[in-house]
């Protein structure tokens, strides 16, 4: 099942979570949306179809990637909404690790998009950075995670 993209659910889980806990006021879930920011501006940039909610129909594999990487990009801010409102350690532990695997994916399609072509390499590296970034901050919040179980 594929997730399009959608920032009008994403303010939707937004609201739903702020009655629970501010996600605003958690640092890394602020990350996640510059994050998801910066993906949807580049996914723009790269792909050969400007229609960002067609990208999966597209015949053309930068397409796909920069899909790829809007979905999982987006997808990130919804498992940490989740993980904050569970109770279930194990719940959390999944976000967690989906989280971890969204991260290495998008990290491996900026790759893939060097490799098709992409002329301008440095929006690719400021992805990067803005992942290593978002990184440094799921470290920190997954810990925090762990301590509340633990």
């Amino acid at each position: 099942m594929r997730i399009r993209c959608n920032f009008t659910f994403l303010k939707f889980v937004g609201g739903i979570m702020a009655k629970r806990k501010q996600l605003g006021s958690i640092p890394v879930y602020r990350k996640a949306m510059d994050l998801c920011h910066m993906s949807r501006e580049i996914a723009s940039y790269v792909s050969f179809n400007k229609d960002l909610l067609q990208l999966y129909r597209s015949n053309s594999l930068r397409d796909h990637m920069a899909d790829a990487i809007l979905t999982d990009a987006i997808l990130i801010p919804q498992q940490i909404a989740l993980a904050e409102r569970s109770k279930s350690h194990s719940e959390r532990m999944r976000s967690v690790s989906f989280i971890q695997i969204m991260i290495r994916n998008i990290n491996s399609y900026c790759t893939g998009l060097e490799k098709d072509g992409v002329k301008e390499r440095e929006y690719l590296h400021l992805l990067r950075n803005e992942l290593l970034s978002f990184y440094r901050s799921y470290k920190k919040w997954r810990k925090g995670l762990s301590r509340d179980f633990g």
